[in-house]
Protein backbone atom coordinates (compact mmCIF):
# COMPACT_ATOMS: atom_id res chain seq x y z
CA UNK A 1 0.00 0.00 0.00
CA UNK A 2 1.24 3.46 -0.41
CA UNK A 3 2.04 5.95 2.05
CA UNK A 4 -0.74 7.93 3.31
CA UNK A 5 0.46 11.60 4.29
CA UNK A 6 -1.86 13.31 6.99
CA UNK A 7 -1.26 17.28 7.81
CA UNK A 8 -1.54 18.34 11.42
CA UNK A 9 -4.09 21.69 11.73
CA UNK A 10 -1.33 24.03 11.24
CA UNK A 11 0.68 22.53 8.35
CA UNK A 12 -3.22 22.30 6.97
CA UNK A 13 -3.81 26.36 7.41
CA UNK A 14 0.17 27.15 5.91
CA UNK A 15 -0.79 25.06 3.15
CA UNK A 16 -3.73 26.98 2.20
CA UNK A 17 -2.22 30.27 2.58
CA UNK A 18 0.25 29.22 0.18
CA UNK A 19 -2.05 27.71 -2.22
CA UNK A 20 -4.72 31.03 -2.34
CA UNK A 21 -1.08 33.35 -2.49
CA UNK A 22 -0.24 31.38 -5.73
CA UNK A 23 -3.45 31.57 -7.04
CA UNK A 24 -3.48 35.21 -6.61
CA UNK A 25 -0.31 36.29 -7.80
CA UNK A 26 -1.53 34.41 -10.66
CA UNK A 27 -4.45 36.57 -11.36
CA UNK A 28 -2.57 39.55 -10.59
CA UNK A 29 0.28 38.35 -13.34
CA UNK A 30 -2.54 37.99 -16.27
CA UNK A 31 -4.28 41.44 -14.82
CA UNK A 32 -1.05 43.15 -15.21
CA UNK A 33 -0.20 41.38 -18.92
CA UNK A 34 -3.71 41.77 -20.36
CA UNK A 35 -3.37 45.94 -19.09
CA UNK A 36 0.10 46.40 -20.86
CA UNK A 37 -0.28 43.99 -23.43
CA UNK A 38 -0.97 47.11 -26.21
CA UNK A 39 -1.51 44.73 -29.13
CA UNK A 40 -4.56 43.08 -27.38
CA UNK A 41 -8.23 45.38 -28.30
CA UNK A 42 -10.31 45.71 -25.18
CA UNK A 43 -13.70 43.47 -25.08
CA UNK A 44 -15.84 47.07 -25.18
CA UNK A 45 -14.63 50.66 -25.92
CA UNK A 46 -11.25 51.12 -27.42
CA UNK A 47 -7.72 52.46 -25.55
CA UNK A 48 -6.35 55.33 -25.40
CA UNK A 49 -3.99 57.82 -23.78
CA UNK A 50 -5.16 59.53 -20.42
CA UNK A 51 -4.03 62.76 -17.96
CA UNK A 52 -4.54 62.80 -14.41
CA UNK A 53 -5.96 66.49 -14.06
CA UNK A 54 -7.08 67.28 -10.54
CA UNK A 55 -7.38 63.76 -9.85
CA UNK A 56 -9.30 62.54 -12.46
CA UNK A 57 -8.37 60.49 -15.72
CA UNK A 58 -8.94 62.81 -18.43
CA UNK A 59 -8.30 60.69 -22.10
CA UNK A 60 -6.89 61.98 -24.62
CA UNK A 61 -7.17 61.63 -28.19
CA UNK A 62 -5.27 62.15 -30.85
CA UNK A 63 -6.81 63.41 -34.28
CA UNK A 64 -5.36 64.10 -38.03
CA UNK A 65 -5.33 67.56 -38.93
CA UNK A 66 -8.42 68.27 -41.34
CA UNK A 67 -8.23 71.27 -44.06
CA UNK A 68 -11.10 73.00 -44.64
CA UNK A 69 -11.49 74.84 -47.75
CA UNK A 70 -14.06 76.73 -49.54
CA UNK A 71 -14.33 78.00 -52.80
CA UNK A 72 -14.02 81.64 -53.75
CA UNK A 73 -17.36 83.83 -54.12
CA UNK A 74 -16.80 85.90 -57.21
CA UNK A 75 -18.94 88.90 -57.80
CA UNK A 76 -17.94 89.65 -61.03
CA UNK A 77 -16.87 87.55 -64.20
CA UNK A 78 -12.97 89.16 -63.96
CA UNK A 79 -12.47 88.02 -60.57
CA UNK A 80 -13.06 84.64 -61.40
CA UNK A 81 -11.00 84.88 -64.79
CA UNK A 82 -8.20 86.38 -62.67
CA UNK A 83 -8.67 83.31 -60.40
CA UNK A 84 -8.54 80.82 -63.16
CA UNK A 85 -5.12 82.56 -64.35
CA UNK A 86 -3.20 82.18 -60.98
CA UNK A 87 -4.19 78.74 -60.37
CA UNK A 88 -2.84 78.49 -64.27
CA UNK A 89 0.36 80.08 -63.49
CA UNK A 90 0.77 78.99 -59.53
CA UNK A 91 0.56 75.44 -61.12
CA UNK A 92 3.25 75.62 -63.50
CA UNK A 93 5.69 78.17 -61.35
CA UNK A 94 5.43 76.25 -58.15
CA UNK A 95 7.72 73.06 -59.39
CA UNK A 96 10.67 75.69 -60.16
CA UNK A 97 9.94 77.55 -56.81
CA UNK A 98 10.46 75.04 -55.27
CA UNK A 99 14.18 74.07 -56.56
CA UNK A 100 15.34 77.21 -56.59
CA UNK A 101 14.63 77.63 -53.19
CA UNK A 102 16.00 74.71 -52.24
CA UNK A 103 19.56 75.57 -54.38
CA UNK A 104 19.25 79.21 -52.20
CA UNK A 105 19.33 77.03 -49.19
CA UNK A 106 22.20 74.90 -50.20
CA UNK A 107 23.99 78.11 -51.24
CA UNK A 108 23.76 79.77 -48.17
CA UNK A 109 24.78 76.74 -46.17
CA UNK A 110 28.00 76.33 -48.20
CA UNK A 111 28.78 80.65 -48.03
CA UNK A 112 28.44 80.27 -44.24
CA UNK A 113 31.65 77.85 -44.07
CA UNK A 114 33.51 80.07 -46.51
CA UNK A 115 36.38 82.30 -44.87
CA UNK A 116 36.74 85.34 -47.23
CA UNK A 117 34.95 87.16 -49.75
CA UNK A 118 37.24 86.60 -52.54
CA UNK A 119 35.76 82.68 -52.31
CA UNK A 120 32.35 83.62 -51.81
CA UNK A 121 32.56 86.19 -54.79
CA UNK A 122 33.91 83.11 -56.83
CA UNK A 123 31.36 80.66 -55.43
CA UNK A 124 28.29 83.10 -56.10
CA UNK A 125 29.72 83.06 -59.85
CA UNK A 126 29.37 79.56 -59.86
CA UNK A 127 25.96 79.74 -58.57
CA UNK A 128 24.65 82.42 -61.16
CA UNK A 129 25.92 79.92 -63.96
CA UNK A 130 24.32 77.03 -62.36
CA UNK A 131 20.88 78.97 -61.99
CA UNK A 132 20.99 80.24 -65.72
CA UNK A 133 21.89 76.37 -66.63
CA UNK A 134 19.06 75.34 -64.25
CA UNK A 135 16.18 78.11 -64.88
CA UNK A 136 17.00 80.10 -68.25
CA UNK A 137 15.49 77.96 -70.49
CA UNK A 138 12.21 77.73 -68.37
CA UNK A 139 12.03 81.44 -68.05
CA UNK A 140 12.09 83.22 -71.19
CA UNK A 141 8.97 80.95 -72.04
CA UNK A 142 6.77 82.23 -68.76
CA UNK A 143 4.38 85.34 -69.09
CA UNK A 144 5.29 88.58 -67.15
CA UNK A 145 2.67 87.69 -65.12
CA UNK A 146 4.10 83.96 -64.67
CA UNK A 147 7.14 85.41 -63.76
CA UNK A 148 5.86 87.95 -61.68
CA UNK A 149 4.33 84.71 -59.51
CA UNK A 150 7.80 82.77 -59.17
CA UNK A 151 9.47 85.43 -57.68
CA UNK A 152 6.64 85.55 -54.95
CA UNK A 153 6.74 81.50 -54.84
CA UNK A 154 10.68 81.70 -54.63
CA UNK A 155 10.06 84.29 -51.71
CA UNK A 156 8.06 82.40 -49.72
CA UNK A 157 9.74 78.91 -50.22
CA UNK A 158 13.25 80.88 -49.52
CA UNK A 159 12.54 83.83 -47.31
CA UNK A 160 14.80 86.02 -49.81
CA UNK A 161 13.52 88.49 -52.60
CA UNK A 162 13.92 88.89 -55.60
CA UNK A 163 15.99 91.85 -55.18
CA UNK A 164 18.05 89.97 -52.49
CA UNK A 165 18.87 87.43 -54.68
CA UNK A 166 20.13 89.63 -57.42
CA UNK A 167 21.92 91.75 -54.75
CA UNK A 168 23.54 88.84 -53.25
CA UNK A 169 24.36 87.17 -56.63
CA UNK A 170 25.46 90.47 -58.74
CA UNK A 171 26.12 93.11 -56.16
CA UNK A 172 23.92 96.47 -55.10
CA UNK A 173 24.18 98.09 -58.35
CA UNK A 174 22.97 95.68 -60.39
CA UNK A 175 19.76 94.91 -57.89
CA UNK A 176 18.79 98.59 -57.94
CA UNK A 177 19.42 98.57 -61.60
CA UNK A 178 16.79 95.77 -62.02
CA UNK A 179 14.43 97.07 -59.29
CA UNK A 180 14.32 100.30 -61.37
CA UNK A 181 14.11 99.17 -64.88
CA UNK A 182 10.98 96.46 -63.06
CA UNK A 183 9.33 99.63 -61.43
CA UNK A 184 9.27 101.08 -64.82
CA UNK A 185 6.95 98.41 -66.29
CA UNK A 186 4.85 98.60 -62.85
CA UNK A 187 6.49 95.82 -60.66
CA UNK A 188 8.49 95.23 -58.39
CA UNK A 189 11.26 93.11 -56.79
CA UNK A 190 10.89 94.06 -53.40
CA UNK A 191 7.76 92.53 -52.78
CA UNK A 192 7.27 90.38 -49.78
CA UNK A 193 5.17 87.22 -50.01
CA UNK A 194 1.82 87.87 -47.61
CA UNK A 195 -0.19 84.72 -47.87
CA UNK A 196 -2.71 86.66 -45.52
CA UNK A 197 -3.74 89.62 -47.55
CA UNK A 198 -2.20 90.56 -51.08
CA UNK A 199 -0.87 86.99 -52.25
CA UNK A 200 -4.31 84.90 -50.86
CA UNK A 201 -5.18 83.62 -54.45
CA UNK A 202 -1.60 82.59 -54.91
CA UNK A 203 -1.61 81.24 -51.44
CA UNK A 204 -4.76 79.08 -51.89
CA UNK A 205 -4.21 77.80 -55.39
CA UNK A 206 -0.44 76.19 -53.70
CA UNK A 207 -2.58 74.27 -51.16
CA UNK A 208 -4.81 73.28 -54.34
CA UNK A 209 -1.50 72.09 -55.81
CA UNK A 210 0.16 70.34 -52.73
CA UNK A 211 -3.02 68.12 -52.00
CA UNK A 212 -3.47 67.34 -55.64
CA UNK A 213 -6.45 68.76 -56.23
CA UNK A 214 -5.51 71.18 -59.23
Amino acid sequence: MGKVFILKSKSRDLFKILCAFILCSISFLNAQTHVHDLTVAPSQGFRCRAEIVNGDTIPVIDLFPVEVETNFVFKTQKQYVLWTRVKRDVKITYPYAIIAAAKLKEYDRILEKMPNDKLRKAYLRNCEKDLRKEFEGVLKDLTIDQGRVLMKLIDRESGKTAFDIVKEMRGTFQAVMWQTLATLFGNTMKHEYDAATTDVMIENAVKLVESGQF
